[in-house]
């Protein structure tokens, strides 16, 4: 496994539209394990291929909403599709390919995501809170869309400390690396 360089907005390939994956074979393998490690380097909770330079529909999304005694796992999805939601969340968002900028945007509290796994084999997954807007978020992505093309508006600041003040007990959850160092142990 490597680590890939996470591509930064300006960079053309963030504005494409990804093909399908077609192959499932040991280079899909390989550039999964790589995008991993990458995710769980990065401290993100969301990687999609155009982010390092692939050009292909393959997106990981960290489950973050699991049991205090549960480990926090990655979902790969390759050729996803969002095929149901529900409700609607806005809050905070960011991005790996645009470090330190969070814009205010609204997405779906839930959603049921179709997909294929790294041996092309569908699957459906669901999603709730982060998770949901993880996945919408990577799916957009795969479409030349970053969050900056959808938020109602680009965060202050002093916006974010008002924001993660009122809620600092979900952003200390939700950043806890509990999960990630257990992701890492297992893979040494």
């Amino acid at each position: 496994m490597a680590l890939r360089n996470i591509v930064e907005k300006g960079d053309k390939v963030l504005e494409k539209h990804c093909r399908p994956v077609t192959e499932f074979n040991e280079k899909l393998h390989l550039l999964l394990d790589d995008m991993a490690e990458t995710l769980e380097k990065s401290d993100g909770v969301g990687l999609a291929a155009p982010q390092v330079g692939i050009l292909r529909r393959i997106v990981l999304v960290l489950e973050t909403n699991v049991a205090e005694d549960e480990e926090e796992y990655i979902i790969e999805l390759i050729n996803p599709e969002i095929i149901a939601e529900r409700g609607e969340q806005e809050g905070p968002e960011g991005c790996l390919s645009l470090p330190g900028v969070y814009g205010w945007v609204e997405r779906p509290e839930h959603v049921v995501v179709r997909a294929q796994d790294r041996d092309g084999d569908w699957f459906e997954v669901e999603g709730d809170g982060l998770t949901a807007r993880a996945f919408c978020h990577e799916l957009d992505h795969l479409e030349g869309i970053m969050f900056d093309d959808i938020a109602d508006h680009i965060m202050s600041d002093e916006e974010l400390d008002a924001f993660y003040g009122k809620n600092r007990e979900e952003q200390e959850r939700r950043s806890r690396p509990r999960g990630r160092e257990r992701i890492r142990e297992r893979k040494a």
